[in-house]
């Protein structure tokens, strides 16, 4: 009889492909079937986020909401970038949990469950070239890893201290698992990496691939089967002309481009480590908007940095008024261990932190407002790929909206134009043409 996996994904795309890779490599042996149910569950994985610090204080009462329910003999499994940071720090605080698998270590699951104790939390392994069983949950869209790790030390971020040393996935790995995706019915390829458009910079070994991102774009999209191509994340300091080129002018990758920002403060940026200036950033924005009229552009933006001042904080919302972005993933700054802003003294007063915070996500929701009518009556190509209740299939445009339209299962899989006849905020509401 098949064994019963529940796995919760926490935190970001590259989790999520994580989590696909740990359901291959299980079912290589033994048969895993996915349930919704941890009560009912052999193997419970929590596969975990740790870039802010609220997802790590939640895991241990998810642990223990787990073991009061879990049957006998079920194992409990903690993954990912939290695994990565606390590793043995787990077993002392949660002795029931069977095995502790870090973030660069997911291609040793089977190993983790075979043994009644097992930890694995090792930053510097280097799984780039294992060739991973296949696995997608959504049969309609191929998440695949162009790169592991990051490089940037920014002052805020742990990711350098779970995913370690970035390393380049070789370029005719990347290239067969699209082919084999795509000849199953994945019609859009989304690219991973913490800085996409760094590939090439380093494979194993210290080697350096002939395949730069560009490139690794323009081969992918020569693949018949695949009819749209995304990625994420790039990063605004490689975003060079040639870069640019690439994506206005090829018609298969999708007009979507997510600009971390952070800051529009010079002055925190430079705090930060990101490596470019407020003006860097703008130039880049305003010449992809030049380029590619079309393209809706998404950023992150962190509120109340160390010694972040009235001006600084100005400074962000100068930036989001002229670039007017499409999409904004915004939050208060959030100390995290192994950071070296973690040791910064000059903190925001919280209540200050909040006030700015909320400023910034009432603005952004009022450029939307003024934005979002222009939708009506506009034609959208919409790739469908989900149902949801009530008759309605949901899909995303080139420029990442999501659209939901009356249908069914002859829509999943197809790309159809659709008139906008109810566009809100988040959703655009419309009808098949």
């Amino acid at each position: 009889m098949a064994k019963k996996l529940f796995i919760e994904t926490l935190g970001c795309a590259m989790n999520v492909r994580d989590s696909e890779h740990m359901i291959a490599e299980l079912n290589r042996e033994e048969p895993y079937h996915l349930t919704k149910d941890a009560k009912e569950a052999d193997l419970i994985l929590i596969n975990t986020c740790s870039v802010r610090e609220k997802p790590v204080n939640k895991l241990f009462s998810e642990i223990g909401q787990f073991l009061k329910h879990k049957k006998e003999g079920a194992k409990i499994g903690i993954c990912g970038c939290t695994a990565s940071h606390l590793g043995e720090e787990i077993f002392k605080r949660a002795p029931e949990v069977n095995f502790v698998l870090g973030a660069r270590n997911v291609s040793k699951i089977r190993e983790a469950v075979a043994k009644e104790k097992f930890l694995d939390v090792n930053i510097n392994y280097d799984e780039s070239a294992y060739a991973f069983s296949e696995f997608r949950q959504n049969p309609y869209k191929a998440y695949i890893n162009i790169s592991i790790g990051c490089d940037k030390k920014c002052a805020f971020c742990i990711v350098p201290h779970t995913r370690g040393e970035e390393i380049s996935v070789p370029h005719e790995l990347i290239l067969a698992e699209a082919e084999r995706a795509a000849k199953s019915g994945a019609k859009e390829i989304f690219l991973l990496g913490q800085n996409v458009n760094n590939y090439g910079r380093r494979l194993s070994g210290g080697k350096r691939d002939e395949f730069n991102f560009s490139r690794l774009l323009t081969e992918i999209s020569k693949i018949d089967e695949v009819k749209r191509v995304r990625f994420t994340s790039p990063h605004p300091l490689h975003m060079d002309d040639e870069f640019f080129e690439v994506f206005a002018s090829n018609p298969k990758i999708c007009k979507s481009m997510h600009m971390p920002l952070q800051s529009g403060s010079t002055a925190i940026l430079k705090a930060m480590r990101r490596g470019y200036t407020k003006e860097w950033f703008l130039d880049r924005a305003k010449k992809l908007r030049a380029m590619c009229p079309q393209t809706s552009i998404s950023t992150d933006i962190i509120v109340a940095f160390p010694g972040e001042s009235d001006r600084d904080f100005a400074d962000t919302m100068e930036v989001m008024e002229e670039v007017r972005f499409e999409q904004i993933y915004s939050f208060k700054y959030s100390a995290r261990p192994l950071t070296s802003a973690a040791n910064f003294t000059d903190k925001i007063d919280p209540e200050i932190a909040a006030q700015r915070l909320f400023a910034l996500q009432t603005r952004h929701a009022a450029i939307l407002d003024e934005m979002t009518p222009e939708y009506l009556g506009a034609v959208k190509e919409v790739y469908f790929e989900e149902l949801r209740d009530g008759g309605v299939v949901a899909g995303r445009t080139s420029q990442n909206n999501t659209v939901c339209a009356k249908g069914g299962e002859e829509l999943l899989g197809e790309i159809k134009s659709v008139k906008i006849t109810q566009p809100q905020r988040l959703i655009l509401y419309g009808q098949v043409i």
